[in-house]
């Protein structure tokens, strides 16, 4: 699997800008069965060990051969990336998509998206502090989210800036609230905010682009 190159653009009666169509996203909360919520959790707590471990080469060796054979098991369970669970489950923290830091949606709609974000081990960065890159990140998805309420289109990120205003906790359940500014023709200002109680963290405002009809 690791030569294999997913594919990352979607079939011709999927294209939307490069994109599944948003009418069918979040549609399907049974994609990946019952036990996928658990599968990614427990993926989630192998990330947060990995992130601090120092295995001895007993300890090493062993693992690397059980994730070896894990690898290959789950090689029949790969597809490509429009058929993933993480376009649907809603039911789960940041859809079951392992790249995110996990969090849970309060309120979205075309007015802005309010969530819980919790920023585990896997994402330090130092001195028990989230890393910046994994707040952007957080961010980032989060206004894709909000702008895609707004407007009812398929966007890109033109730009996002972040303004790290005091140390972004770990493993503790934060606030995020994302807004749209403003739109002008295919451009959509944004704005959010990141909270551990009421002490501000983080902030950042952005540009998306609404695409044009088969723009990637």
């Amino acid at each position: 699997m690791s030569e294999q190159q997913v594919e990352a653009l979607a079939p011709e009666e999927h294209h939307e800008g490069g994109f599944r169509p948003i009418q069918t996203l979040g549609r399907d909360a049974s994609r990946g069965g019952p036990h996928y919520g658990e599968f990614i959790e427990q993926v989630r707590g192998l990330m947060d060990r990995v992130r601090l471990a120092s295995p001895t080469d007993e300890v090493a060796l062993e693992a690397i051969a059980t994730l070896k054979e894990l690898n290959a098991k789950l090689d029949s369970a790969v597809g490509d990336e429009w058929d993933a669970p993480a376009w649907h489950r809603n039911d789960l923290p940041a859809r079951g998509n392992i790249t995110l830091p996990p969090f849970l949606i309060d309120a979205a709609s075309a007015e802005g998206v309010r969530a819980r974000i919790t920023f585990r081990t896997f994402h330090l960065g130092g001195n028990s502090a989230a890393h910046g890159g994994h707040i952007a990140l957080g961010f980032d998805d989060l206004l894709g989210m909000t702008v895609a309420l707004n407007t009812r289109a398929v966007t890109r990120t033109a730009f996002l800036h972040v303004d790290y205003r005091s140390i972004t906790p770990l493993n503790t359940e934060l606030q995020v609230h994302g807004w749209v500014e403003r739109q002008e023709g295919r451009k959509v200002f944004v704005r959010a905010t990141l909270h551990d109680g009421d002490r501000l963290c983080a902030e950042a405002h952005g540009l998306f682009l609404l695409l044009k009809p088969g723009q990637q």
